[in-house]
């Protein structure tokens, strides 16, 4: 597969195409540690009007290949948010470039530890990344491992 890849600022225009995303990867990778119940709950989150409310709350960035959408990634403060990779594209480095982003925008915004809400399914590639758990958090039956990373 040969594709270039480039990461900006998601658009209005996008929130169709990164809802979709995102549901794909729910239900593709995320089905593997959570029960379909969870994975239908948190789908509800992600529709394409809930991602412009994201886009206009959050400093959004999507990752393109050709014009294909393949990956999104958020900075909520110092918070990472919502970062999901199409699954034809897990493990080439898109979700490694969009953390890349997410960590120069913190940066950049005077953050000097940055938080991630992680799924289980996404635990290993944060821990690859640096960050380390601190606690774990539960939405009803839903785990998510809170994880940090100093930034200095």
């Amino acid at each position: 597969m040969v594709w270039e890849l480039t990461v900006r600022p998601a658009s209005d225009d996008d929130a169709d195409a990164v809802s979709r995303l995102i549901v794909a990867a729910l239900r593709e990778t995320n089905a593997r540690d959570y029960a379909p119940e969870i994975i239908a709950r948190v789908e509800q989150s992600f529709s394409p009007p809930a991602m412009l409310q994201f886009f206009r709350k959050r400093q959004v960035c999507v990752a393109v290949a050709g014009n294909r959408i393949v990956g999104t990634a958020s900075l909520d403060g110092a918070t990472v948010r919502s970062v999901f990779v199409d699954p034809e594209f897990q493990g080439l480095g898109v979700g490694r470039r969009l953390m890349s982003e997410v960590e120069q925008a913190a940066r950049a915004n005077g953050v000097t530890v940055l938080t991630v809400p992680s799924s289980v399914t996404a635990e290993p590639f944060y821990s690859r990344l640096g960050f380390h758990a601190v606690r774990d958090s539960f939405h009803g039956d839903e785990r998510t491992i809170i994880m940090e990373r100093s930034l200095e």
